[in-house]
């Protein structure tokens, strides 16, 4: 690789330029008709791009446009961002919110542990326990698991679970149910830890990938979570072999290239623009320990572009093939780990232990498979959104669908809708809901609304 020599910088003198200069932000409603620019100064510092697509994207807002520049000490970054009905930004808590976290007093991240090498890890976070699993996907295997924590008293309060290239990762958010709080007593822990192994055990297969997990300690986003776990599990490699549950046409065009005037390796990205795409993308740089130096991101209709001007952190930049060709394999596999298309069943009741143990038996019972899913409890309301599609791997019937609506929807809300092919991302072939329940959907922001004062 060749190597870039970096100008020293004191770090009083950094410090002092922070103290001087403290990020600004400015959220811009007049200057562009279709949506809002949202633009950030501050220091230059590893990992703050990330950062700031981390707020936006659990804003749950679509960035459509964006142009990054961070040469030197200073970073400054424009975005054009709407909302989920496409519409400007207009609504003062998420403005104060954005100014709050990306301001001044806003840019502080922890850092991060992680002990690589055990199957179940579990930490205590708050009032929850975390709980981070990590093995070969198969059908059934997330009902075994809450079957566990529901038989053991563990309350289930939020969850995320991504399966891809036939390995799932799962994040789960567990407190006892008789206090509401962590689990801290080391003899319950080891039992839950030893009952979870049983389970994962029966993933296990002659391939050399175990199932297993890290246990991590701070408050890591658990989306970048997701993307780490997978990324530490080589489940990039297996892209040589087109997975099954990935459509051709979600396919992305990357390619790397070499820009000997400043010293940089250019990364191309032309592929289907979804939500989430730009976050994606800078989480796996960031992992990978490449530093993004410009960008420029662009949507038209429903295609992306986006270009990143990068380096390894150590100076260097992308000169082999073989560096390159395993840049093209993460980012691929980063594109992929979020896309699930078939049915989506969005279940909405009051929490309980045992809830997701229900749900997934009932799943499992009509011969589904959960390809991702995303619990979350906001007050005593439980929101579950399942993507699912034939365990046997052949399109799910719709008579199937319809039985489980019957049979779940008499003891909660349920909208389900069928994600079908779409060159603009839309959800189509919609099935009633019964009982009169409007179409509803969970987002951070709605989760925001009722935190912030």
């Amino acid at each position: 690789m060749a190597k870039v020599y970096w100008p020293y910088f004191d770090p009083e003198y950094e410090n002092l330029s922070t103290r001087i200069n403290p990020p600004s932000v400015s959220i811009d409603n007049t200057s562009c008709k279709e949506c809002t620019l949202v633009k950030v100064d501050s220091m230059n510092k590893p990992g703050i791009l990330l950062e700031v697509v981390q707020v936006l994207t659990d804003l749950d807002l679509t960035i459509t446009k964006a142009y990054i520049s961070s040469d030197g000490g200073w970073f400054m970054d424009v975005f054009h961002v709407t909302n989920q009905q496409g519409n400007k930004v207009t609504d003062s808590k998420t403005i104060d919110y954005i100014e709050k976290v990306l301001g001044p007093k806003g840019h502080a991240s922890a850092s991060q542990n992680t002990w690589p090498g055990k199957r179940v890890g579990v930490h205590s976070l708050g009032d929850h326990t975390s709980i981070e699993i990590i093995a070969r996907d198969r059908p059934g295997l997330l009902s075994e698991v809450s079957a566990v924590l529901a038989d053991l008293n563990f309350n289930v309060v939020a969850a995320e679970a991504w399966t891809h290239n036939r390995r799932i990762a799962c994040v789960l958010y567990v407190n006892d149910n008789a206090t509401s709080t962590a689990v801290d007593d080391p003899e319950r822990l080891s039992t839950m830890e030893e009952q979870l192994n049983n389970v994962l055990r029966g993933c296990e297969q002659e391939d050399e990938k175990f199932a297993r997990t890290s246990l991590s300690i701070g408050s890591t986003h658990v989306d970048r979570r997701l993307h780490q776990m997978l990324f530490a599990d080589k489940d990039y490699e297996a892209l040589t072999k087109l997975d099954d549950s990935v459509s051709p046409r979600l396919e992305a065009k990357i390619t790397v290239e070499h820009c000997e005037e400043k010293g940089y390796s250019v990364i191309n990205v032309s592929c289907e623009d979804r939500p989430k795409l730009m976050f994606d993308i800078v989480c796996t740089l960031t992992d990978m320990q490449y530093i993004v130096f410009h960008a420029t991101i662009s949507s038209s209709g429903s295609h992306a572009s986006q270009e990143y001007f990068i380096r390894h952190k150590d100076g260097c930049t992308l000169d082999t093939e073989g560096e390159k060709e395993r840049v093209v394999k993460c980012l691929e596999a980063a594109i992929h780990r979020r896309v699930s298309e078939g049915w989506s069943l969005e279940l909405c009741a009051k929490d309980r232990v045992g809830l997701l143990s229900e749900v997934t038996r009932i799943l499992r019972e009509h011969g589904l498979s959960v390809s991702r899913a995303g619990v979350t409890t906001v007050g005593e309301q439980a929101v579950n959104v399942f993507y699912v599609r034939d365990a046997s791997g052949n399109p799910v019937d719709v008579k199937t669908i319809e039985a489980l609506r019957g049979e779940i929807g008499h003891s909660m809300m349920i909208d389900v809708k069928n994600k079908v092919p779409s060159r603009k991302w839309k959800e189509e072939g919609q099935v009633g809901t019964g009982g009169g329940w409007a179409k509803t959907s969970f987002f951070f922001g709605n989760l925001l609304e009722k935190l912030l004062p």
